[in-house]
C-alpha cells in the first residue's frame, strides 16, 4: 500500500496499490467521503498511466489542485 500526503487539498492522505500497472484500493484521508469513494471506485483497475492522464490537471472549483489532481500526482511520483 502506498501513502501519498496530499497538499492544497481538504483530503490529508491518498493510499493504493498498483498490481501489474493497475490501480487497487485507492482511499482518501478526509474531504468530501462520498465524491471520493465514487473516484476510488471509478479508477479500481484503471491502468494506472491512463488515470494519470485522466485526472491530472483537473481542478476544484477555480483552485488548483483538486483530489483528482492529487491522485494522479500520487500515481506518477510512485510510478
Amino acid at each position: 500500500m502506498y501513502t501519498y500526503k496530499t497538499n492544497g487539498t481538504c483530503s490529508r492522505a491518498i493510499h493504493f496499490d498498483i498490481v501489474d500497472g493497475k490501480l487497487h484500493h485507492v482511499t482518501f484521508d478526509g474531504g468530501c467521503p462520498g465524491n471520493l469513494k465514487a473516484l476510488g471506485i471509478l479508477v479500481e483497475g484503471m491502468p494506472a498511466r491512463e488515470a494519470v492522464a485522466k485526472l491530472a490537471g483537473i481542478t476544484c472549483d477555480t483552485k488548483p489542485p483538486s483530489r483528482a489532481a492529487q491522485l494522479a500526482c500520487a500515481i506518477k511520483e510512485h510510478l
